[in-house]
């Protein structure tokens, strides 16, 4: 049986309480004071009878407000939620004394060395764990927390061992042991796959505080639902791949492959090769092999810069998209694939068709639902957003402290144009915070292209002709501007022309990255 005591602070009142139970002959096997002052007694059942008789008598006392049964005493509730913890943790642990005696351990533990708790406790830790002197760290003048590659059971294992510090008086603490808990490698790497596993909503890791990039996330969230083809519009380094990614993630199809193929970046055979594979035979080979598509199944095949696939891979990727059938290269066998494709763009596919460099029906076929992804420059209040968000993430991998942005990181940061776009911002921070010394992040510190100076119209004396004149002009305004807008099409977006415009006039005045610095 035990009794809960609420009473108030009065010396002698314990010795009161303990009188009674003499008096009525009862065997005590457990007293505990708490924090509070609550008195907790422990003691063998008694009689109906006499329990009627002994309640009133334990209230008569002085200071008393309160006497009612409990199921546990405060120390048995803590050791059995020890006890619920220890058995319910995967990992093995032990609790052991301040000479390196085993005082507890766990269900696991037990389970990995083949033996049972009796076996275990009061052997030294050594006889189980190397690689870690423990009794030179107990004895040391200052036992702090350390996590210490180990061997156990003839492998590597990671424990963190944990002093354990009881309290001795009001100020000072006794080292009573420690607690060591050990992971292996095997379920180190099963709580990194966890931790980089896509968040329930996929969409969370594009920073969207600007109404044009919510937009674009309630759209792309909507479009992610369906099966149609997607063609992400926008120029490098907006995230058009992270976008489709999220969109893979938050459709159907998510429980299956997503497979890139850049179009860019390869010859035109070898990325037919790459998409479609090659049959048995070809190409010398005595075994065919399987291409993206395959890889793809049921999933979602991520066509990155679309635009400058050849007419001759548009044609079969058309087929695709009409049927859902290919042919690997050199075989004669039709295969039938199951997949959603997300394309990608910097490119006016549009004006691309108009001059027959890109096919007008696959156009449409992709196009069926299209995203443009505004640049940096068009979501300037996203800037600073994410920025502290590359920050944060940068230094956590490099194991320091996220630096602040002072006010006048805060505005270069917001007025650079940002010609890279979010790509950018992240590599030009990462460098900035690999050579960083203080705990705040200033302009001086971000290395940038120098972008357009501002500064009037007339920079000299007018000498030449108005023809001249205006070219003058317009040779300066584009050499000023070529650095925040490198590509034909940016510069053309920014001042209102078509692409072939302004490659023509950049050419007139030999304007390129050769002759000017980006």
């Amino acid at each position: 049986m035990r009794l809960e005591i609420s009473c108030q602070d009065r010396l002698g009142i314990t010795q009161d309480v303990l009188d009674i139970l003499v008096e009525y002959e009862i065997n005590l096997r457990g007293i505990e004071i708490d924090s509070s002052g609550k008195i907790f007694l422990h003691f063998p059942n008694v009689e109906f009878a006499e329990f009627q008789h002994l309640m009133p008598k334990i209230r008569r006392i002085d200071g008393i407000e309160d006497v009612k049964t409990t199921p546990f005493m405060p120390i048995e509730r803590e050791q059995n939620q020890l006890r619920a913890l220890l058995r319910t943790l995967p990992d093995p642990v032990f609790s052991i004394d301040s000479r390196g005696d085993i005082l507890l351990v766990n269900e696991a533990a037990v389970s990995s060395l083949e033996s049972t708790q009796e076996e275990l406790v009061g052997k030294d830790i050594t006889e189980f764990i190397k690689g870690f002197n423990f009794g030179r760290w107990l004895d040391g003048k200052q036992v702090l927390a350390q996590t210490q590659k180990v061997k156990f059971i003839e492998q590597d294992f990671l424990a963190d061992i944990l002093p354990v510090m009881v309290a001795d008086g009001e100020a000072d603490s006794v080292l009573a042991g420690a607690v060591l808990l050990l992971k292996s490698e095997y379920r180190l790497g099963q709580q990194l796959t966890v931790f980089h596993q896509a968040s329930g909503d996929s969409f969370n890791e594009i920073h969207a505080s600007s109404a044009q990039m919510k937009k674009v996330v309630r759209e792309a969230k909507k479009m992610a639902e369906l099966d149609a083809p997607i063609l992400l519009v926008g120029e490098t380094g907006t995230g058009k791949e992270m976008m489709a990614r999220a969109c893979h993630q938050a459709s159907r199809r998510r429980g299956h492959e997503f497979v890139v193929l850049n179009c860019a970046s390869m010859p035109d055979d070898m990325a037919e090769q790459e998409l479609f594979g090659y049959g048995q035979g070809a190409y010398g080979q005595s075994e065919a092999k399987s291409g993206l598509l395959e890889q793809a199944e049921n999933g979602t095949l991520f066509l990155d810069e679309v635009g400058d696939m050849s007419l001759s891979l548009q044609a079969k990727l058309l087929r695709v998209l009409q049927d859902g059938t290919y042919r690997r290269v050199g075989d004669t066998r039709e295969l039938l694939v199951n997949v959603r494709i997300i394309g990608t763009t910097q490119k006016d596919l549009a004006q691309m068709v108009v001059e027959g460099r890109f096919r007008e029906d696959l156009y449409y076929r992709l196009n069926v639902l299209s995203l443009a992804i505004p640049s940096l420059r068009e979501r300037k209040t996203d800037v600073i957003g994410l920025a502290e968000h590359f920050l944060k993430s940068q230094s956590v991998k490099l194991g320091r402290r996220p630096p602040k942005l002072n006010k006048s990181c805060v505005e270069f940061l917001q007025g650079y144009p940002w010609p890279g776009n979010v790509r950018q911002l992240e590599n030009a921070l990462y460098r900035a915070l690999t050579l960083l010394e203080r705990d705040e992040l200033g302009k001086e510190d971000i290395q940038l292209p120098d972008t357009v100076a501002s500064s009037g119209y007339f920079s000299s004396e007018i000498e030449g002709t108005l023809d001249q004149e205006v070219k003058r002009f317009e040779k300066d305004l584009l050499r000023r501007l070529y650095p925040a807008y490198p590509s034909t099409r940016q510069l053309a977006r920014k001042l209102g022309l078509s692409h072939t415009a302004i490659a023509n006039k950049l050419r007139e005045y030999g304007i390129s990255k050769k002759t000017v610095k980006v």
